[in-house]
């Protein structure tokens, strides 16, 4: 049985072979051309591609170039930038050095024109300085010479004064001793401790104040005068007397416990202590009496 089943299959096999081989055979010379042509169709996008490819890659090739043909450009101009903002900056430096130098020069210039006019105006300077210095000299000159005057004039009226009062007092006018004496009563203290006050006290001299050389020469310990000698002048109630070259009067009131006489006897002088200006008594050496001076 089973060799005839194997006879059966071979025989099919054979007669499908014999019916496949001319149809085969029968098959169109088109649909042959057109078979062929089907691989050609499919070759040719890859083909397209491969030569669409080619453009973009020398597309990419000639901007490289030109990129690499430009850099050098760039430095270039770079270096041409740089060149020329050197030279700018060269150019305004040289502009202020110019300008620099040529204030400097208008300096010197006006500097020289300065001196030499200091030197023109110089000898008229030194020339209105000495005339100046001639006239102050005059002036003093002639201030010297009234004070010497003045001073010579009060010696002479002290001397001729002095004599006069050398003499007794009962050889003097007797009306001129009672006056002298009832205006010195006016101006006794009654209790001189308590009634007198120092310049201190008083908030300072404010009064004239007499040149060093002056007073050196008339004032002090070794200048000593009587007040009954001096010129006697009434201002407002107030006496002022004239002694080298000035007028002084008394502040403050005189002791009680001084002799009723004693501007006609006693020996004073003037002096300037700590604050102010005293009148001293030779004979009560610790009594001081506030005085003012005066120019007339």
């Amino acid at each position: 049985m089973w060799k005839s089943v194997r006879i059966i299959a071979t025989a099919s096999m054979f007669l499908l072979l014999a019916w496949s081989a001319p149809a085969f055979s029968r098959q169109d010379p088109h649909d042959k051309q057109k078979e062929q042509e089907k691989p050609q169709k499919q070759d040719k996008p890859a083909e397209r591609q491969k030569q669409d490819a080619k453009p973009v890659r020398q597309d990419h090739q000639q901007a490289k170039r030109q990129q690499d043909q430009e850099r050098p450009n760039q430095q270039s101009n770079g270096r041409q930038d740089a060149r020329r903002q050197q030279q700018q900056e060269n150019a305004k430096r040289q502009e202020q050095h110019v300008a620099q130098q040529q204030q400097d020069q208008q300096r010197q210039t006006q500097q020289r024109r300065q001196d030499d006019s200091a030197r023109q105006h110089q000898p008229q300077a030194e020339i209105r300085n000495d005339q100046r210095q001639q006239q102050r000299q005059r002036q003093d000159n002639a201030s010297n010479q009234q004070r010497h005057a003045g001073t010579h004039q009060d010696q002479r009226q002290q001397s001729s004064r002095r004599q006069q009062d050398n003499r007794p007092i009962e050889q003097r006018s007797s009306a001129r001793v009672h006056q002298q004496q009832a205006a010195w009563r006016d101006d006794r203290a009654q209790s001189w401790q308590s009634e007198h006050r120092t310049w201190q006290q008083r908030g300072g001299y404010n009064g004239y104040r007499i040149p060093e050389d002056r007073f050196r020469s008339y004032y002090g310990q070794d200048h000593g005068f009587r007040i009954y000698t001096l010129p006697v002048r009434y201002v407002g109630h107030h006496r002022r007397f004239q002694y080298g070259g000035y007028w002084f009067g008394l502040i403050d009131p005189w002791p009680e416990y001084w002799a009723a006489d004693w501007y006609d006897n006693d020996d004073v002088y003037v002096d300037y202590y700590g604050d102010g200006y005293y009148l001293h008594n030779r004979r009560y050496p610790s009594d001081r009496i506030a005085i003012s001076f005066y120019l007339r």
